[in-house]
């Protein structure tokens, strides 16, 4: 008999529809899992779930998708690499002693 893979955080899975899904929480405790998949659903599997699918061979192991941010809902970093803008963060700032008189 196959040994079930321990679900492990960060690994990524495929369901016989080709649907694929990352392991994002796993609880031993309450014997649960947490996975998203590709699209963004996020679902809450039992233990004996997971291990019941794996002995149908109804899951796989998957690399994670080339474009894995399908699911994540970021804007990536804007890097601003010799622009000619006039300001910047250095701008913005006020020097902390600008305004203090000096005694003499």
């Amino acid at each position: 008999m196959a040994t079930i893979p321990q679900p492990t955080v960060g690994d990524w899975y495929r369901v016989p529809t080709g649907a694929s899904f990352e392991v994002v929480a796993y609880d031993d405790d309450d014997g649960t899992i947490e996975i998203q998949y590709f699209d963004g659903t996020i679902e809450e599997w039992e233990l004996e779930d997971w291990e019941a699918q794996w002995k149908d061979g109804a899951l796989e192991a998957s690399e994670a998708p080339e474009d894995w941010s399908g699911s994540v809902d970021f804007d990536p970093p804007q890097e601003d690499f010799g622009s000619d803008n006039s300001s910047s963060d250095r701008d913005l700032r006020a020097s902390p002693l600008e305004d203090i008189e000096r005694f003499r």
